[in-house]
């Protein structure tokens, strides 16, 4: 599945992240976990996730790309979230997490659609910042780092998970430091 291009070019990618505040974004369980320093969501802390509850298609995508530019520190690891909805405590229950690990001891790597179609191979370095992006059409999932496409999933007949929700960026455990920026979404048409 090639990535999206718009036909009628009504579809426009709108940041989601002013890159000075949380607004727009509820943390869950440890909110102390999330904090914006230098025009980036700054994830270092206990579990804890932040679930973009802004007006943006009311905070409710079906089909769309979602994308960032993202910084693992050694070791550390995040993911993030799509078709979620807001839960206060634990891993959330609903939607798919997108795996973001390039050196973490969980051999599930960055893009990996995490336990159902998992990538083992690294594609950036810890350190450098990286563009991860998401696409969502149906029931496919295709999500490309630096623009290279390294994982397409598509959902069961018979499962029903890749309905619709919100998005939210995982905090993971307290050693993990990880940064997100130019957080933006096209909502694609159903």
């Amino acid at each position: 599945m090639p990535a999206y291009k718009s036909d009628t070019h009504k579809e426009k990618w709108v940041s989601l992240f002013d890159g000075k505040t949380l607004t727009g974004w509820k943390a869950a369980e440890n909110p102390a976990t999330f904090s914006v320093q230098d025009g980036a969501i700054v994830v270092a802390g206990p579990r804890a996730h932040l679930f973009y509850e802004g007006p943006v298609n009311n905070h409710e995508f079906k089909n769309f790309e979602w994308k960032a530019d993202i910084k693992t520190l050694p070791g550390s690891n995040s993911g993030m979230f799509i078709h979620t909805a807001y839960q206060e405590n634990g891993w959330p229950k609903q939607g798919y997490e997108i795996q973001v690990n390039q050196t973490h001891t969980d051999w599930r790597k960055t893009g990996s659609v995490y336990g159902l179609q998992d990538v083992k191979e690294t594609f950036v370095k810890d350190g450098e910042w990286y563009n991860e992006r998401i696409v969502v059409r149906g029931k496919t999932i295709q999500i490309l780092i630096n623009d290279k496409i390294i994982n397409t999933y598509t959902e069961p007949e018979n499962t029903d998970k890749a309905g619709s929700g919100t998005i939210a960026i995982q905090g993971h455990d307290p050693k993990s430091t990880v940064y997100y920026k130019n957080i933006e979404i096209m909502p694609l048409p159903n």
